[in-house]
């Protein structure tokens, strides 16, 4: 039986926002490339050099306040489609992180350009806690449909870019899931706790930009080594 206070570290840990949700920027520009008969079909439907320029930067997610997740895929990028990919840029100011989620469709390589990150994944049931420290240069993988959380520890800004092996790899929110089940089954599963699983539901945050602040130790360090420069 879980102790309350795991448990509570748990509803804290699962109580934050994962990875944005995309919504389609041209759903019929889509279905016309997704059943296009050739690839030259394909290009007609692309006819401006812009439909081939995808910019990161531009996007409303582009933030290390917290941070942010930004794809360029199916949604976003139409002419993506056909390929296989998502590429995105993962943007974490410090002390920030992407909570646990994982990717129903697709598996998830990841590498560094800058800042410290460090990664854990937990495949499937006993399989053992993969942990990863990321810095520039360095590369983790995350298998389609492990649980996955990534955490900037430094107090500088840190990024990362992210290749998924499909257009349409989809983001779930562990959190957010396992509120949403009835009460009376997830207090069950917890080791009935009278875990307080409605006003828990009610505090976890809507879908964001995709990261949020993660350890208060963290965040009061960088304040002191801020406090420090002036």
């Amino acid at each position: 039986m879980f102790s309350r206070t795991i448990v509570g570290s748990l509803v804290a840990l699962f109580a934050l926002h994962a990875a944005a949700v995309d919504k389609t920027s041209n759903p019929d520009l889509v279905a016309k490339l997704k059943t296009a008969a050739t690839q030259l079909d394909r290009l007609n439907l692309l006819p401006s050099d812009s439909d081939w320029l995808y910019d990161f930067t531009s996007h409303p997610y582009y933030t290390f306040q917290p941070g942010g997740v930004i794809n360029a895929n199916a949604a976003t990028f139409p002419a993506t489609v056909g390929y296989g990919m998502t590429l995105a840029i993962l943007n974490l100011g410090p002390c920030s992180m992407l909570p646990p989620h994982y990717h129903p469709r697709a598996s998830n390589f990841v590498v560094a350009v800058q800042g410290t990150t460090d990664t854990y994944m937990i495949e499937e049931n006993g399989a053992r806690r993969i942990q990863e420290t990321l810095t520039p240069g360095k590369m983790t993988i995350f298998p389609q449909a492990s649980i996955h959380m990534m955490v900037n520890t430094g107090c500088e800004n840190a990024q990362l870019v992210s290749a998924l092996n499909s257009e349409d790899a989809g983001t779930h929110n562990i959190g957010n899931a396992l509120f949403g089940l009835p009460s009376e089954l997830v207090n069950a599963a917890m080791g009935y706790n009278n875990i307080d699983t409605n006003s828990t539901s009610g505090a976890i945050p809507s879908v964001g930009t995709g990261s949020t602040y993660g350890t208060k130790e963290c965040l009061a360090r960088c304040a002191k080594r801020k406090e420090r420069t002036f």
